[in-house]
């Protein structure tokens, strides 16, 4: 009987779940035209009711469903100068950024599906079991919180099925055609203006830029083909002469904004990507239909003709492409393969028609050999203060702990020497004791020096190599790191150093600031390039422009021509990669290892 009361009971907290559904789309529809403040405010109140009934059920059942939900976002904190900062914006209230990140926090978190699933399915399943519970009370109750835990208990992830992989790619193929299409009205945009306002052809083509720029982003993020940016760089800003005026070509101005102006249209109008951007985006909503419109056409008449076949009864489908109808069950189950044949063959070619759709857009999009020029030119400038400014900050280290360090230790040791040549006559024992502690002092001052030297390059990374050096620094992390390596050899020995002592801040990062306990380390070389994958179950929120440890990273990577891309949502997880182009060395080669380490 206590079974069954806790079954009911549960079966009317159920149907709460239904008025939370309600507000949920209701509150998605305000989110729809703009009204956005109420959506992240109702999920969370739903996840309270949720997180009852999961108390419930494990206090009844002794079947303890934990949270599914990522870690909340760090509360927004205020700068120096009293503003709060999201990225490049600034806040005088931090009420803004908390609702941005705790929407994006609940936008993000699969979770978050799987409690609306929930909280749909919920009631007539609870009924279900409640009224079952009447006959085997125990065995009922058990089993709605083996219901509940699937849905609201935490899920490891997975990787997605063949058909997910497959309907992606064909969403991939639609997604970059609709950006091609929103590129061409830009383009339009930049014809119109270009034959009657010139004045503002520099802003209409740098909003231009930035919707081909996100063709190249999500190109890369979708399919894995890297689009580089193909513009030249932008005119500086004018500098006064000595008589206070502003030049540009024969003319003086007084004011500046006329020459920076006059200075930016002739960057626009003399910069060869503009022009291949705007060709692009005539070609590519043209040309890229080619690739999916078969496709589509073949999974449109296949699901179509399954739901002519079992749900409307339609047969003459079939006989508008030259089949045979259907005009009986028995032919109903002789077509519906070759529905599911025209499916599967409109499926099977998409992952590699997107990479290829990616691929036209590279052709067309890329820099050419006079941008590469000019964007090399201008790294190079910017490397080279880099470089003298990360030299200076590791020299600064090196002599601070220099200084503060093994300097202070061995002036310590010479002045106890003098103490014992002072103490040996006259106090033998005194000065065995400072000998014993002269002893242990030279001791730890080696141990200080040999970790002096491995902070300035270890000897593991030079005798065996990236690889090992990494999984030794996994090893002296707090965090269970798992390193999986795929390096065909060694490497480049400054590329090595600069990949590890990248690698070794991003786990101190994730273990000092981020909260986490478990990292992944991916170590992969291709067409070359060496790429580090560093991952954790962090808090999230790491970003670039407020860490000096990332931007050190940035600082390290740039004299390669390395990149960093970081990926860190509030609440996490913290994805970072770190990209160093480099050649291999001749030597052993180095199969492809899973490696797992904890310390106490």
């Amino acid at each position: 009987m206590t079974s069954v009361r806790r079954a009911w009971a549960l079966a009317g907290l159920a149907v709460v779940s239904w008025v939370d559904v309600l507000l949920e789309l209701i509150a998605f529809a305000l989110l729809c035209v703009g009204l956005v403040l109420f959506f992240s405010p109702v999920v969370e109140l739903a996840r309270v009711r949720s997180r009852h009934a999961r108390e419930l059920v494990g206090r009844w059942t002794g079947q303890e469903i934990r949270s599914p939900y990522r870690p909340a976002p760090p509360e927004p904190e205020r700068e120096r100068d009293g503003w709060y900062r999201d990225g490049t914006q600034l806040y005088r209230r931090a009420w803004w950024i908390r609702w941005n990140r705790r929407f994006t926090w609940i936008m993000e978190d699969p979770a978050t599906g799987r409690e609306f699933g929930w909280q749909l399915l919920n009631p007539p399943v609870a009924l279900v079991f409640a009224v079952f519970s009447l006959v085997a009370g125990p065995v009922a109750l058990r089993g709605y919180a083996r219901w509940t835990g699937f849905w609201l208990g935490p899920h490891a992830p997975r990787g997605k099925s063949w058909l997910s992989r497959r309907f992606d790619a064909f969403g991939y193929q639609l997604g970059l055609w609709a950006i091609s299409l929103a590129q061409l009205g830009m383009t339009v945009a930049q014809v119109v203006v270009l034959s009657g306002a010139v004045v503002v052809f520099p802003t209409v083509t740098l909003a231009s830029r930035a919707v081909a720029d996100t063709f190249r982003r999500e190109a890369e993020r979708w399919t894995g083909v890297r689009i580089a940016q193909p513009y030249l760089p932008p005119p500086a800003l004018p500098v006064p002469r000595g008589d206070g005026l502003y030049q540009f070509g024969k003319q003086l101005h007084e004011e500046p904004w006329w020459p920076m102006l006059r200075a930016r249209i002739h960057w626009v109008l003399h910069d060869r990507a503009t022009w291949r951007d705007m060709a692009a985006a005539v070609v590519l909503p043209v040309a890229t239909p080619v690739l999916w419109v078969p496709s589509a056409a073949l999974v449109f008449w296949g699901s179509y003709g399954l739901v002519a076949l079992w749900i409307t009864g339609t047969h003459g489908w079939f006989g508008m492409v030259g089949l045979p109808e259907v005009t009986s069950t028995g032919g109903a189950f002789a077509m519906t393969p070759v529905a599911l044949a025209a499916v599967f063959a409109g499926l099977l070619p998409t992952p590699w028609l997107a990479r290829y759709q990616a691929k036209l857009g590279r052709w067309l999009l890329g820099p050419t050999e006079a941008s590469r020029l000019a964007q090399r030119v201008r790294r190079l400038d910017q490397t080279r203060v880099e470089v003298n400014v990360a030299q200076a900050a590791e020299l600064r280290r090196i002599e601070r702990d220099l200084h503060d360090g093994i300097q202070s230790r061995l002036v310590a040791m010479g002045m106890k020497l003098g103490a014992v040549e002072a103490l040996i006559e006259h106090d033998p024992d005194k000065a065995k004791q400072l000998a014993a502690e002269l002893r242990e002092a030279s001791s730890e001052a080696l141990t200080e020096l040999r970790s002096l030297v491995r902070g300035i390059h270890p000897p593991v990374l030079s005798e065996r190599g990236l690889v090992d050096a990494v999984r030794a620094a996994a090893l002296d992390s707090p965090l269970k790191v798992e390193v999986t390596a795929s390096v065909p050899g060694r490497l480049e020995q400054p590329a090595e150093a600069c990949a590890y002592f990248a690698v070794c801040e991003l786990l101190g990062n994730a273990a000092k600031h981020g909260g986490a306990r478990r990292a992944s380390v991916v170590l992969e070389y291709f067409e070359g390039l060496l790429r580090a994958t560093v991952t954790d179950d962090g808090k999230g929120g790491a970003d670039a422009a407020r860490g000096t440890g990332l931007r050190g990273i940035e600082r390290r990577l740039s004299g390669f021509a390395g990149r960093l891309a970081l990926t860190s949502p509030p609440g996490g997880p913290t994805a970072a990669i770190v990209e160093v182009p480099c050649q291999l060395d001749p030597g052993p080669s180095s199969p492809r290892t899973s490696t797992s380490s904890e310390t106490a």
